[in-house]
């Protein structure tokens, strides 16, 4: 056995005479055997230089068979190359990690998905177990944990943060205590899942968010495993802020959707029923499926007072979409106002239309008003129109009346005029108020006809007699079918009757409350 200066260096124990087994390592001593062996050379026929390690270092080892027969082995140094060989590997891993992370996490908006996809993948990547922590909730902490290799399990804990070293100002959103300096044996009970046994060490690290803190990642890792490193805490806070980013959307799409929420339910037209003895039915189709609310609105106002008429709206905005809904939401506001004015409805429409003057909206509105009481089995109507289409009577021969109403847009001239007719319905009548999203509907055969007034009022020849919500169940399913799936405007009809009563002969009377209904 022969080597020279440098071999000696690393091999000390090398000198001739020696055995190569006594000097050399394991690695290379076999592979030394296999290659003087008779038959296929192991080494040499194997992919890539030979790999072993030698004093704590890495080398490749390069074999060259000389003319003599003996072997000569060239040791290279390769310590510094595979060392960087695995950190790309490793941090080719963990880009593919966060972009994976990135994308289940971003693909959902709801809060407990995305708190429940943090701590299953934190436990199934970055440590034995996972705790995905939001703001706490006055006292009560909710706390998504999750084994490596189990299901993500919520519960509510009701614990002071700040008694977990660590947990507290990462809830504060302040950096991340090190690990080092977390005790393991202080982890509390409620923080160690069941089933995990000792805790080696944790990890506490904050969820960052949009200007406030969306929460805390915590990883935890058995006493039998290695401790976290710097450089895995480093990564932690990496995929931390992704899952941050992704509750912190989440938490703020839900707010919004809250808002939207209360306002819609405000916007959103009411269910009408019976009052005071006269049949109201409704109803209101927006002119985007995707769509609740729009331009045309309509409100029943009961009277105050047990014996006065209920005040009936129906309009029309300009335009559709969420902006004339906003303006929709002003005008029921300011008629709801102006009940204490609702017997002079020229003046309510005079008043509305000084304030939709005075707002920043460009657009202007029709509308129409109906105040309608019950008297014995009539029920008397007083119709007042502002630019709106005139209300249609259904007699019960089938007659349909126009009635006699006019008047001038709500909010572009400063001053409107409108007439203002009475009309009373007797039992099994009914008064019918729509918007011009019905009579304009395009449709039929050839797609560009309209649904026109005319076929309105055959159709409505037809409802003689029938309640209220069939003959608004009518109209709309008619204006449906002669659309088809074409775009149309928003569509609204209201409709008023004078129920069929009987009077009660068994109190004797046929004063006010003593008829069926």
């Amino acid at each position: 056995m022969r080597c020279n200066e440098a071999a000696g260096l690393l091999l000390p124990a090398a000198a001739p005479g020696t055995l190569l087994a006594d000097v050399v390592p394991d690695w290379l001593c076999a592979a030394h055997h296999a290659l003087i062996l008779p038959g296929p050379h192991a080494v040499l026929d194997g992919e890539g230089p030979l790999r072993g390690a030698i004093g704590g270092r890495r080398f490749e080892a390069h074999p060259t068979v000389r003319r003599d027969g003996s072997v000569a082995w060239w040791l290279v140094d390769d310590t510094d190359h595979q060392l960087l060989q695995e950190a790309l590997h490793m941090e080719r891993e963990r880009t593919a990690f966060l972009a994976r992370a990135s994308n289940v996490l971003l693909s959902s908006l709801n809060l407990g998905r995305c708190m429940d996809v943090t701590a299953q993948m934190a436990a199934e990547s970055l440590a034995d177990a996972a705790l995905a922590i939001a703001p706490a909730r006055g006292e009560r902490l909710p706390v998504v944990s999750c084994l490596r290799g189990g299901a993500p399990a919520l519960s509510t804990v009701t614990v002071d943060p700040d008694g977990v070293p660590g947990l507290g100002e990462a809830l504060r959103g302040f950096p991340p205590v090190p690990s080092r300096w977390i005790d393991p044996a202080l982890a509390p009970e409620w923080m160690v899942p069941e089933g995990f046994g000792p805790v080696g060490s944790i990890v506490i690290t904050p969820l960052p968010g949009h200007g406030v803190p969306a929460g805390v990642l915590i990883l935890l890792r058995k006493a039998e495993h290695a401790a976290f490193r710097d450089e895995e805490e480093v990564f932690a806070r990496l995929f931390a802020a992704r899952a941050g980013a992704a509750m912190s959307a989440a938490r703020l799409y839900a707010e919004q959707t809250a808002i939207t929420d209360v306002l819609m339910r405000e916007l959103l037209p009411p269910t009408l029923h019976q009052i005071s003895g006269v049949d109201f039915a409704g109803q209101y189709r927006p002119s985007a499926d995707h769509e609740r609310i729009g331009g045309d609105f309509y409100d029943v106002h009961p009277a105050a007072v047990e014996g006065e008429a209920s005040l009936v709206s129906l309009g029309d905005v300009c335009g559709k979409g969420l902006e004339a809904a906003v303006l929709t939401g002003k005008i029921r506001n300011t008629l709801h106002a102006l009940l204490p004015l609702a017997g002079d409805h020229q003046r309510m429409l005079s008043l509305l239309n000084t304030a939709l003057l005075s707002s920043h909206h460009t657009r202007f509105a029709t509308l129409v008003l109906a105040s309608a009481v019950r008297r014995g089995s009539m029920v008397d109507l007083k119709l007042t129109s502002g630019g709106h289409p005139s209300p249609l009577i259904i007699r019960t021969d089938g007659t349909v009346e126009e009635t006699d109403t006019h008047g001038t847009l709500i909010g572009v001239l400063p001053n409107i005029s409108s007439s203002t007719t009475a009309v009373s319905l007797a039992p099994g009548e009914s008064c019918v108020l729509y918007t011009d999203g019905i009579t304009e509907a395009k449709g039929g055969p050839m797609g560009d006809a309209l649904f026109g007034e005319e076929r309105l009022r055959r159709a409505l020849s037809g409802c003689a007699g029938m309640p209220a919500e069939g003959i608004v169940e009518h109209v709309q399913m008619l204006a449906a079918q002669w659309l088809g799936n074409r775009s149309h405007d928003d569509m609204a009809v209201v409709v008023i009757s004078a129920p069929r009563t009987h009077h009660l002969s068994a109190v004797n009377g046929h004063t006010r409350g003593r008829f069926t209904a």
